[in-house]
């Protein structure tokens, strides 16, 4: 019998995260070259709003479940005891206000609490998936994991940058000494930066130690980054080859087709539009580096040096285009894993410790901050967990 799924939407519209991981879960996905159907069945959802385009009424009537006025309805399926045995979460897109350093208030900490308070009350606790960070608060986002810990349900968060294809394919090194790592991405903060930040986090949490959580955070923006650049706050070669993998240069690239060097030529520096860098120091002295370059590129690389290692370890987080967007069947596929056996296929504090430091970051624009809150400490899996078939 198919394990049965609620799920809890802020909207459901074409194009919208909603639409993209729900609709796996009701048709399927593509894997490994054949197309699967997870042996899970959506019974239940909820849609906090319904913008023109919605397509939740659509999507039930077809699929043959209900869409209920609230969440816990949903998750008990209009009776009175918990009725499913899965929740996904999906609190992205929709009309909601920024807080006063410009985050969106995305609430997904308060479905969570909403589904908490309903295991609380049936006595009986599922596992749950929450897309993207946790919440725009670090306290709030602890306070979830915290609770998955002290009822014991599996939990599951975060981007698909990490369990998407790599071009290269390649993975950290499991116990790898590693000397420097860099991300680079495109876009602003709070939002394609998640992304960016959880690829690099899903690389260096395989290093000799695990993840020993975060000392500093600096998020620096327009000038300030190329100030940071000239005064070495992190290594051209790593840049470079980051900037090597990337399939979106811009520049003359786009302009007459020619390929191009874009640190050694200076264009990076002219074409870029508003960059932002985060200078991110671990508990255990690694630096870390995600610069974010719109104008530059459209994709997302990383970059580190490892001791012992000849050259540097360099690959691009393949993110295929709309409107199948494939990468997104690449974290269906983790969701379902934990769904169908009760085990999340990688931890959870990776995405909790990204949510902090977005968090710190945003808040100290401009300057360094310490943040003894982030000593998350967890160590990833020693199974690659990204996409190869």
């Amino acid at each position: 019998m198919p394990k049965r799924v609620a799920v809890v939407a802020t909207i459901y519209e074409y194009l919208s995260h909603g639409q993209h991981i729900g609709d796996r879960f009701l048709v399927g996905y593509p894997w490994e070259g054949r197309w699967r159907k997870p042996d899970l069945q959506v019974v239940s959802l909820y849609v906090d709003q319904k913008p023109k385009g919605d397509l939740s009424a659509a999507r039930a009537s077809e699929f043959g479940f209900t869409v209920y006025p609230s969440i816990a309805e949903a998750l008990r399926q209009g009776g009175d005891k918990l009725a499913v045995d899965a929740v996904l979460i999906i609190g992205e897109h929709g009309d909601y206000p920024d807080n006063e350093i410009g985050q969106k208030l995305y609430p997904r900490y308060e479905f969570f609490k909403q589904c908490v308070d309903v295991f609380e009350k049936d006595g009986r606790a599922v596992p749950v998936y929450n897309d993207k960070h946790l919440s725009y608060s670090f306290d709030k986002a602890k306070w979830m994991v915290d609770q998955s810990r002290r009822l014991g349900f599996p939990m599951l968060a975060g981007s698909s940058i990490p369990v998407t294809w790599r071009l290269p394919d390649v993975d950290m090194p499991f116990g790898a000494e590693v000397r420097e790592a860099l991300a680079v991405g495109f876009g602003k903060y709070d939002h394609t930066d998640f992304h960016a930040l959880e690829g690099m986090q899903c690389m260096i949490e395989r290093r000799k130690g695990g993840e020993s959580g975060v000392r500093r955070v600096e998020l620096l923006e327009g000038d300030a980054v190329w100030k940071a650049a000239d005064a070495g706050a992190w290594s051209n070669d790593l840049l470079v080859a980051a900037l090597s993998r990337s399939d979106t240069p811009g520049g003359l690239s786009r302009e007459d087709g020619r390929p191009q060097d874009l640190v050694g030529s200076g264009q990076l520096r002219i074409i870029t539009r508003n960059p932002s860098a985060w200078l991110i120091e671990r508990n255990d002295g690694l630096k870390t580096t995600l610069l974010m370059l719109p104008g530059t590129v459209k994709d997302f690389t990383f970059a580190a040096r490892i001791k012992g290692r000849a050259g540097i370890l360099s690959t691009q987080f393949f993110a295929s285009p709309e409107p199948n967007v494939t990468y997104s069947a690449c974290l269906a596929h983790k969701i379902s894993e934990m769904f169908e056996t009760g085990k999340a296929p990688y931890p959870v504090e990776r995405t909790l410790l990204v949510s902090g430091i977005m968090e710190a970051g945003i808040r100290s624009r401009g300057r360094s901050v310490e943040t003894p809150h982030l000593s998350v400490r967890y160590r990833g899996p020693a199974a690659s967990q990204h996409a190869r078939g």
